[in-house]
């Protein structure tokens, strides 16, 4: 589905990340456009519910530059779950550039291939993601580099390992960049305690902010377990 964002100031939380500016309107930095180089970022779509994992590519962005100028432009950003899309980018010394669907043809990679890459150098450069106990049952998952742990929520190896103790599913929220935290479902005190500590993490920090709903991991695949907050126009 094709997004055009006449109203900038309704997604402007989703533009202001560094990871979506445009690169016309940023301090110039080399950038390594490899397939070695790829990681993946989360992000929030506001008042987006999509119920299945397929991406689903973003369209044409409109943005405004520094100086007042609008300018349009594509990037391998793609809707994923619930209300969070996901961005291809591309990794830098002080911040990532978003690749773009000619970056992805050039590399000779499917949105899917490319993914998969992001996601295992990640797993090389940052570390394999740690589930570590939080409070109320919870436990939190980290990885190298704070900014960077909500990416491990695409890190199905991971959940697939955790789901052995879990078999009934876990349950998971992605509140902040830095706040992955999950809880086994069978485990109806620590949901609850999932659901309050969720809502606060998300309504903590509009800048750093991905999504306001619960998802479900079970039989190998993610699903909207609380569907997320509704947007008023």
């Amino acid at each position: 589905m094709k997004h055009s964002l006449r109203s900038l100031c309704a997604w402007g939380a989703l533009l202001a990340a560094t990871a979506g500016a445009p690169a016309a309107d940023r301090e110039s930095e080399r950038f390594d456009v490899s397939e070695r180089n790829l990681l993946v970022v989360l992000r929030e779509s506001p008042g987006a519910n999509k119920q299945d994992e397929a991406l689903a590519p973003f369209g044409k962005i409109k943005a405004k530059l520094s100086d007042g100028r609008e300018i349009e432009f594509e990037a391998s950003w793609f809707q994923y779950l619930g209300d969070m899309h996901l961005r291809l980018v591309f990794d830098g010394e002080r911040r990532v550039q978003s690749a773009s669907p000619e970056d992805l043809e050039m590399l000779r990679l499917s949105p899917e291939q490319a993914l998969s890459r992001a996601v295992n150098n990640l797993r090389r450069r940052y570390g394999q993601p740690v589930a570590a106990p939080w409070s109320g049952g919870l436990m939190q998952v980290h990885g190298g580099s704070p900014d960077l742990d909500s990416s491990y929520f695409l890190d199905r190896a991971f959940w697939l390992d955790q789901l052995r103790a879990s078999p009934a599913g876990l349950v998971a929220a992605v509140p902040t960049r830095g706040g992955l935290v999950f809880a086994r479902a069978d485990d109806a005190a620590a949901v609850t305690s999932l659901r309050f500590s969720a809502a606060a993490l998300f309504a903590s920090n509009d800048r750093t902010r991905i999504s306001s709903g619960l998802y479900l991991f079970k039989d190998g695949r993610w699903s909207v377990f609380q569907p997320p907050q509704a947007v008023n126009d």
